[in-house]
């Protein structure tokens, strides 16, 4: 099934001060999520942020932040997404059907927020190379649980130009430099 811009939202889940120094490889999650991002809102897709328990976990790092475009950030306390009544109003706000969701941790939130999003009608992409957990034991398992699930696995660069559809246009020639 084709990914359209138009039908995304996306979820940017958990990248906070104390909880991402833990993932493993963080340098290229950083470095691809920041990419994804600004991507993202190249294509004016909305964004919706949450932070688990801040006052212990610390705040979402400013680079992401930043490279979210202001999206709005919801402090939460369950681990998926759809248990916390602000966000599963924000996500049902959105009035949009596929989510795109990156963040941490795999096995944790990410996970049971894809699964509670599959069983609830929507569809949901995982973007890998945006997706971690403190092992990548844990985190590989996730991915497979997510795909068996229903989830649909892609990459970052995958998922924006497919998002783009064409090139030729300054919102491709953003991407193609934050690609590159």
């Amino acid at each position: 099934m084709r990914i359209l811009k138009e039908n995304c939202v996306a979820l940017v889940i958990d990248y906070q001060e104390k909880l991402i120094p833990a993932m493993s490889g963080i340098d290229s999650l950083l470095e691809r999520s920041e990419i994804l991002l600004k991507g993202l809102n190249a294509l004016e897709v909305p964004m919706i942020v949450s932070q688990q328990y801040p006052r212990g976990l610390g705040q979402t790092l400013p680079q992401i932040l930043e490279a979210s475009g202001g999206a709005p950030t919801f402090d939460k306390a369950s681990f998926s997404l759809w248990d916390d009544e602000a966000l599963r109003g924000a996500i049902e706000a959105s009035g949009k059907k596929t989510v795109i969701i990156c963040g941490v941790e795999a096995h944790v939130c990410v996970l049971q927020t894809a699964v509670d999003l599959l069983e609830n009608g929507y569809q949901v992409v995982m973007v890998d190379d945006c997706i971690s957990s403190r092992r990548p034991s844990d985190k590989e398992i996730a991915m497979k649980r997510a795909m068996h699930e229903g989830a649909t696995l892609t990459t970052s660069e995958a998922i924006l130009f497919e998002l783009q559809r064409i090139s030729g246009t300054p919102t491709f020639k953003t991407i193609s430099k934050l690609v590159k």
